[in-house]
């Protein structure tokens, strides 16, 4: 049995060749290393954006670049597979940014959560950017409801914490964060990533720290370990490239 893992970043694509193309970020083509695939069957998720037909065209040029064999999982206007012999039949499972209470709600509605977890059992690596981190923690800061941030209290649980989003680049992500978990709405311990910076989970424990750049070490973007201590809260900055342990 393969370790459970999860990818949770703010990053993942970086721009590509020309012009409205991407390409894989280093955090992305490590994942699909730890597939141990020649050529990692990759299903793509993009249930918070609605489905677009051009953020899939995007994706999968990217993908299939990389040398992976690329289908995806659309709920919009109907479910285009049995989600569990999809998500379960991949290496890689890969969901976009957008709407993480949409997102939340329609994976319920259609038994898209309950097959996300067989997969993560069964070894399949899950992974995405924002609304594609926040879904697999407890909960999160969200703009899914308006400009102003709101808290989202029903994400997937499969990782306990609570999880932070875009800390550096969107000025009410951090500050609301710890808001949350002080009046106790979010459990006292999340962990919280910059742009362009994932976490890996094995199991449930957060370890390494990624990134699709060259971080500088003492003030380039980071992971946080965000704690509640006695009713403060107090934040731990681990680096690209070191541990939480």
């Amino acid at each position: 049995m393969r370790t459970p893992r999860i990818l949770a970043t703010s990053g993942g694509f970086v721009p590509g060749p020309v012009q409205q193309s991407v390409r894989l970020g280093t955090m992305l083509l490590d994942a699909l290393s730890m597939t141990d695939k020649v050529r990692p069957r990759v299903c793509l998720v993009n249930t918070a954006t609605g489905d677009p037909n051009n953020y899939y065209a995007i994706s999968y040029e990217a993908f299939n670049a990389a040398g992976c064999d690329v289908t995806e999982l659309r709920l919009f206007p109907q479910p285009s597979a049995d989600p569990e012999d999809r998500l379960c039949g991949s290496n890689l499972v890969w969901v976009g940014g957008g709407s993480v209470a949409n997102l939340l709600a329609l994976w319920r509605l259609h038994g898209v959560d309950w097959a996300m977890r067989a997969a993560w059992e069964q070894g399949v690596i899950l992974g995405g950017v924002s609304a594609g981190s926040i879904c697999w923690h407890v909960g999160g800061t969200t703009d899914s409801f308006g400009p102003e941030l709101q808290p989202v209290t029903n994400g997937l649980g499969f990782l306990p914490y609570a999880n932070g989003v875009h800390y550096d680049s969107e000025e009410q992500r951090r500050p609301l964060l710890h808001d949350l978990m002080r009046r106790e709405v979010l459990p006292p311990l999340a962990y919280a990533t910059d742009d362009r910076v994932g976490i890996w989970y094995e199991g449930t424990e957060a370890t390494g720290v990624v990134s699709d750049v060259n971080a500088a070490p003492k003030d380039g973007p980071a992971a946080y370990r965000v704690e509640l201590v006695g009713g403060d809260v107090v934040e731990t900055r681990v680096e690209v490239g070191k541990n939480f342990t």
